[in-house]
């Protein structure tokens, strides 16, 4: 652990009076001191965009715990931006997003906002880690999420992630019971399909509402997407390089020149 008492940044997409943001700060309270900047209104499936064009508004806020925080009126990468760059005195010694209502395995972490919170932070070098809950319901139980955020940020303290590293951690909606566990994966391949659910206003004009389904393309044992489906906590490791490596040597053979 880095210090008695490590600082840790909290932020999330669902806005920063959703419930699963309270819970997670209740967690991160038994380690160290927590500051919270999250958005002022619900950010899901920004991914990591930001504030370009329009200022960013800053309020405090207190959460349901008392505990005071900050809204901001960005995105999840805004917030942590702003709190590194602009709120707080030292750099945090571990960012924490989430906890989100619903999944981010597979390609959805692509879409996540709660993921591009804790991404933004890996870009800054930064250990840290996003949390997602199986569940979308807002009053679902947290207390096994909970439990297993506790465990992995005594393991994130006492062992911190490498520069540029953050962890993609998602709980199958489950009893103590019947969790088998935490695995190590890597991300499922798979895609969204979507829809487009055309609708007229009382005037005419046509809208139209974004649906679609998950398409899993990958059988593999070692997926996010099926410990999920088999009862296990997933941790992917996960980096902010999107440089395809393998394919570097493959591109210098097309010898392309002016």
């Amino acid at each position: 652990m880095s210090k008695s008492s490590p600082n840790i940044l909290i932020s999330n997409d669902d806005g920063i009076q959703a419930p699963g943001i309270l819970r997670l700060v209740e967690v991160a309270q038994e380690f160290g001191t927590v500051t919270v900047v999250a958005p002022d209104s619900a950010q899901s499936g920004m991914g990591h965009a930001i504030s370009v064009g329009k200022p960013l508004r800053l309020h405090h806020e207190v959460l349901q715990n008392g505990l005071p925080g900050y809204a901001l009126s960005g995105t999840p990468a805004d917030c942590v931006k702003f709190a590194t760059g602009v709120l707080m005195d030292e750099l945090p010694d571990l960012i924490l997003s989430g906890i989100n209502h619903g999944a981010n395995s597979s390609v959805s972490s692509l879409y996540s906002g709660t993921l591009s919170a804790a991404r933004e932070g890996s870009v800054q070098g930064l250990p840290s880690i996003g949390f997602s809950l199986c569940h979308f319901d807002e009053a679902a139980d947290m207390s096994v999420a909970q439990e297993v955020a506790r465990v992995i940020i005594r393991a994130a303290l006492d062992r911190p992630l490498a520069p540029g590293r953050l962890l993609n951690v998602n709980i199958p909606f489950l009893s103590t019971s019947d969790l088998k566990g935490i695995k190590i994966t890597r991300q499922a391949k798979g895609k969204w399909t979507e829809e487009f659910d055309e609708r007229e206003d009382p005037f005419g004009r046509k809208y139209y509402w974004l649906k679609g389904r998950f398409d899993l393309m990958d059988d593999g044992t070692d997926t996010d997407e099926y410990a999920l489906n088999n009862g296990y906590v997933s941790v992917t490791p996960m980096m902010h390089d999107l440089t395809a490596h393998p394919q570097m040597a493959d591109l210098v053979s097309w010898n392309l020149s002016l």
